[in-house]
């Protein structure tokens, strides 16, 4: 199989966002917490943010291991829906404290370049200071959207560590 090198960029923050709340940039927008959700139904989230960069690692599950995570209780899912909508999502994993880890986040490419992910992101990051963690990290890659890297950085992340590694490329 061909692979695809690609830069993997780690952030983190220490502590809550000093900037005010993002407000919703536009009407019909509801953040709804997925409590667990359905294989499918993520599945279907993952697919839609995840296949235009390639995303592959939930994939290679099957529906037992992928349940085993997402609807273990310290795994939240917040999906942003727009005008009834599903337009993307977030998932914090709290089972490795005092850390909170944002393990996928992103928007359907329907609703890209609408302001939506710096709501959503912004929703997220107090979501899980929330629960008052020593630290909140991320981690993003050159073959996810190029907006990803600026937009963590620009709420507040501050990189950390970046890697060169080889993915197998699904094409």
């Amino acid at each position: 199989m061909k692979q695809i090198e690609t830069v993997v960029t780690h952030l983190e923050m220490h502590a809550p966002p000093a900037h005010a709340a993002i407000a919703p940039p536009r009407d019909e927008l509801a953040i709804v917490r997925a409590a667990p959700p359905t294989v499918r139904f993520y599945r279907f989230l993952y697919d839609g943010v995840g296949d235009p960069w390639l995303w592959t690692d939930r994939k290679k599950l099957d529906d037992g291991a992928l349940a085993a995570i997402v609807c273990d209780p310290a795994v939240e899912v917040w999906v942003l829906w727009a005008a009834g909508a599903p337009a993307g999502y977030a998932e914090l994993d709290r089972r490795a404290p005092p850390d909170i880890e944002l393990a996928y986040f992103g928007l359907l490419p329907e609703f890209t370049g609408r302001r939506l992910g710096a709501y959503l992101l912004d929703q997220t990051i107090r979501r899980a200071w929330s629960y008052a963690p020593e630290r909140f990290w991320v981690h993003t890659q050159t073959l996810d959207h190029p907006a990803a890297l600026p937009l963590y950085q620009k709420l507040g992340f501050v990189p950390f560590k970046t890697e060169t590694i080889l993915v197998d490329d699904p094409r």
